[in-house]
């Protein structure tokens, strides 16, 4: 039987757990947290048309894609993208654009739902930024940070995604979550 910690103790705290989701993929399928279940993933956010810093976090994602390939884990680990642009990210558009960039989604997925859907699971459920901003190349603001999520749905570590030595690291992070880590 657990105690109550005695004043001045600190107790154990909870474990944080991304939030539940459901959104479209690329291929109008829906996709949701069961999908994830008992995966390692890695996730961030981007739109297609955007013309600073998401291609560079693409092609980052494609290479960590093909790392994780390599080493033997593409059944274990998988990969989510989410529009912050969903008025013009629609399922077609973000097949085309996982195509372009030579994405496999086989464990990648592209997704798009509703907006306000899509900004509070990156905000309350990542703890990053999604807005449209009038200011910001492209009308939109976003992470620039890729995060990790183990199988249980802990954020384990954030990674700049436009920095190929911080993408190096989390590939190194995440070889620690993997069965066969060697």
């Amino acid at each position: 039987m657990a105690q109550s910690p005695l004043p001045g103790e600190i107790a154990d705290s909870l474990i944080y757990t991304v939030p539940k989701w459901s959104l479209v993929n690329q291929d109008s399928q829906r996709v949701s947290h069961q999908n994830y279940e008992g995966k390692i993933y890695v996730t961030d956010f981007f739109f297609t048309t955007c013309p600073s810093i998401c291609p560079v976090m693409s092609s980052q994602m494609a290479r960590l894609q093909d790392k994780v390939k390599q080493a033997g884990w593409h059944d274990e680990v998988m990969f989510l993208s989410h529009t912050v642009n969903p008025e013009n990210d629609r399922p077609d558009t973000l097949k085309a654009y996982a195509e372009e960039i030579g994405a496999d989604l086989s464990n990648w997925n592209f997704v798009t739902g509703n907006r306000e859907d899509i900004y509070y699971l990156a905000e309350e459920g990542y703890f990053v930024n999604a807005l449209p901003a009038e200011t910001a190349p492209g009308g939109f603001i976003h992470t620039d940070q890729f995060m990790l999520i183990d199988k249980e749905g802990h954020i384990r570590g954030y990674y700049d995604g436009t920095s190929t030595k911080e993408v190096d690291k989390l590939f190194d992070d995440l070889k620690k979550l993997t069965t066969n880590n060697n």
